[in-house]
């Protein structure tokens, strides 16, 4: 087994497939939209994970009106956030949630405050003080928008910062950002994050004296 270490000041958390695994309400809530649109539901899924519905509904039906896709991306919050069965953490998430309480990190995430609460708390997962859901941004990742702001509410430089994602719009927003990624899952092997794992199980955080941290990814 050997290890990528990575310096940084700040961790910035994706939520959905990262820390949490909430792909079965995904799927579920994305297969009835679809099917109602007359799209492929298998399609439309490809195009779903790391954007804001709006996004997703935009991408997928480009030539609807925007006003549209904002008023069924509240339906479709409403939704996700009443249904929580399935949701579960990502192997590890709760061990590195503890292990980084007290460090400097945020929740960079586009669910918005009520669906981000509903999922954390169906994982059984703390949900750190610092966050930015998505009544906080104008733009949904890929834009860098969030992360941007996560890192600014941490009062940290970018460069000073490391990612956490598990989709390829989440991947291209941290790169975005000009920040470091470490991919999460499956979705992330094939997208060249600066490391990957398979789950949390792989990292360790070090506090350095400087009050940096260190994170040891271990490779499988």
């Amino acid at each position: 087994m050997s290890a990528t270490v990575l310096e940084a000041r700040a961790l910035l958390l994706d939520m959905d497939g990262t820390l949490v695994n909430s792909d079965a309400v995904v799927e579920r809530c994305w297969r009835r939209w679809a099917i109602a649109q007359g799209l492929d539901p298998e399609a439309a899924l490809k195009v779903v994970h790391g954007r804001q519905g709006y996004a997703t509904m935009a991408a997928l039906l480009p030539g609807r009106p925007m006003e549209q896709n904002y008023a069924e991306n509240r339906i479709m919050l409403a939704e996700e956030t009443a249904d929580t069965d399935g949701v579960v953490p990502i192997g590890g998430a709760p061990a590195f949630m503890a292990s980084i309480a007290g460090l400097p990190h945020a929740l960079v995430t586009s669910a918005d405050e009520a669906l981000a609460q509903a999922r954390m708390t169906a994982a059984a997962l703390p949900v750190p003080e610092t966050r930015v859901t998505a009544e906080m941004v104008g733009a949904s990742k890929p834009d860098p928008e969030g992360f941007l702001k996560g890192a600014a509410e941490l009062g940290f430089d970018p460069a000073d910062c490391i990612v956490f994602e598990d989709s390829e719009a989440g991947i291209a927003a941290g790169r975005a950002a000009g920040m470091r990624v470490v991919g999460v899952g499956p979705r992330a092997a094939a997208l060249s994050p600066d490391a990957h794992v398979e789950d949390l199980t792989q990292l360790r955080v070090e506090t350095v004296a400087d009050g940096s941290l260190r994170l040891h990814v271990d490779a499988r």
